[in-house]
């Protein structure tokens, strides 16, 4: 089955709507689907929940759509780099649900799995545990955590075949496997596109049963957050 769409445009067409909840792989600016993204805003879709690690910088990732107003909650784990994110909290205007990293990661592999909820130790005694079920085991306390499924996940990965399956690239894997997992529909953006049969089957990191849209970016931008140079 191709799967294969000729422009992020197209391969977002027909699939995302007003107030739906969109996971976005990637890890600061490291694996995000930069094509994907930018076709997200000029979806003008709105009053979207944003499942990501992190919500971009001001102007790069999903900080496109905090300019846009786009975004009505994040659920992440980090957001220190996004001045516009900052304002928009502080003012009340863009609610937040912090996660810690490693909940967020189980959260979306759980979705994927099939697994409605877990147990964790992390957020214990901490606001990440308010309104959520204690239960006690073996000596301590654990916190309910429900998966997260989202309508949509947009994702990150170097290489595909046609079918879907995909290989990753060192760190640009970060949350991208699990978000693709988790998502009820599930659109790749691909550096390198092959036909089946010519990926290894032992070098494949997602199979493509996870995958339902591909769209290919040769040349993705790869921006850096921070640079940091000295003199020799």
């Amino acid at each position: 089955m191709d799967k294969v769409y000729r422009s992020a445009e197209q391969a977002l067409d027909g699939i995302v709507k007003d107030g739906q909840t969109i996971g976005v792989g990637g890890f600061g600016l490291c694996g995000i689907p930069e094509a994907l993204i930018r076709a997200l805003r000029d979806s003008g879709v709105r009053g979207l929940t944003c499942v990501s690690n992190n919500a971009g910088v001001d102007g790069a990732g999903l900080g496109q759509l905090l300019e846009t107003r786009q975004v009505r909650k994040m659920v992440s784990s980090y957001v220190g780099e996004n001045k516009e994110f900052e304002r928009q909290y502080l003012a009340g205007e863009l609610e937040v649900e912090f996660t810690p990293q490693g909940t967020l990661a189980e959260k979306l592999r759980a979705g994927g799995a099939g697994i409605p909820a877990f147990y964790t130790r992390t957020g214990v005694g901490t606001i990440v545990a308010e309104g959520k079920e204690i239960r006690h085991f073996d000596g301590h306390d654990y916190v309910l955590e429900r998966a997260i499924v989202p309508d949509v996940s947009l994702v990150h990965a170097w290489k595909a075949d046609r079918s879907g399956n995909l290989i990753f690239r060192k760190t640009a894997r970060n949350f991208n496997p699990n978000v693709a997992m988790a998502g009820r529909v599930t659109v790749v953006e691909v550096e390198h596109l092959v036909e089946v049969g010519d990926l290894e089957p032992d070098e494949i990191h997602l199979p493509g049963i996870f995958v339902h849209r591909i769209v290919v970016n040769a040349n993705p931008e790869k921006r850096i957050e921070q640079r940091t140079t000295r003199s020799a």
